[in-house]
């Protein structure tokens, strides 16, 4: 190169963001947001965990028996699409991005997600995804930064008080399973109790995550607080 003469830009480097915390924090709006303002991939650990809970009670695997459930986990084949404008999730080929929202999936998800070969399975899918995603990839979750991907580029552990989020998650219900705020409240509180107790990979803050209050905040400021944390780790690379 000529002396003087402007380096080559380069593509900003690949970058893996975990995006952890409970429900009704924002995790979700959140990471969509991000990887498509980034260019990068997208993926909703939650929702692999909702569809192996939606295979497990189609198929008539009694969810309370963690032998059972153990037994079965290595069945299905979860495929992930990982384009944050438009994911998608198959179970053996058919389209469970619906079926997996449902209050019966929601109110076993974590019965299933605590059998650890349960976790063991998906947690390997999570990490393969990851490394093929080209560009990087946000991935959202419980245990993201702790235990799926401890080298992340990017922790974040979002938070936000019981009221927020139950406000968010019962504006997310609709018809039959719209429920008052009260009682979302009372199931985000005990669903969070089981995440943290499980012995294997409980939902907690990596030691070296930002933790952001959602609370106050609009999507917008959340947003733009982690794209910042971002673009400084890229600019550091």
């Amino acid at each position: 190169m000529e002396i003087g003469a402007t380096p080559a830009r380069t593509a900003p480097a690949a970058v893996i963001v975990a995006i952890d915390g409970p429900s009704g924090t924002g995790k979700s709006s959140t990471s969509k947001a991000v990887a498509a303002r980034l260019g990068l991939s997208y993926l909703d650990t939650g929702a692999q965990y909702r569809a192996m809970t939606w295979w497990m009670i189609s198929n008539g695997v009694d969810v309370t028996d963690a032998v059972a459930v153990a037994t079965a986990a290595g069945k299905p084949v979860l495929v992930s699409g990982t384009d944050p404008d438009r994911p998608t999730i198959t179970v053996d080929g058919t389209d469970a991005a619906g079926p997996i929202r449902t209050q019966d999936v929601t109110s076993r998800v974590s019965a299933v997600s605590a059998v650890p070969e349960v976790r063991a399975v998906v947690t390997e899918l999570q990490r393969s995804i990851s490394a093929a995603a080209p560009n990087g990839i946000v991935v959202e979750g419980r245990d993201i930064g702790t235990t799926v991907l401890p080298d992340a580029d990017v922790k974040i552990f979002l938070t936000a008080s019981p009221e927020a989020r139950a406000a968010r998650r019962s504006g997310e219900l609709t018809g039959k399973e719209a429920a008052d705020v009260a009682t979302t409240r009372d199931a985000l509180i005990k669903r969070d109790a089981a995440d943290s107790s499980r012995k294997t990979s409980p939902l907690a803050k990596a030691a070296d995550a930002v933790e952001i209050d959602t609370t106050d905040l609009t999507l917008q400021q959340v947003v733009e607080r982690v794209v910042g944390l971002v673009e400084e780790k890229r600019a550091a690379v």
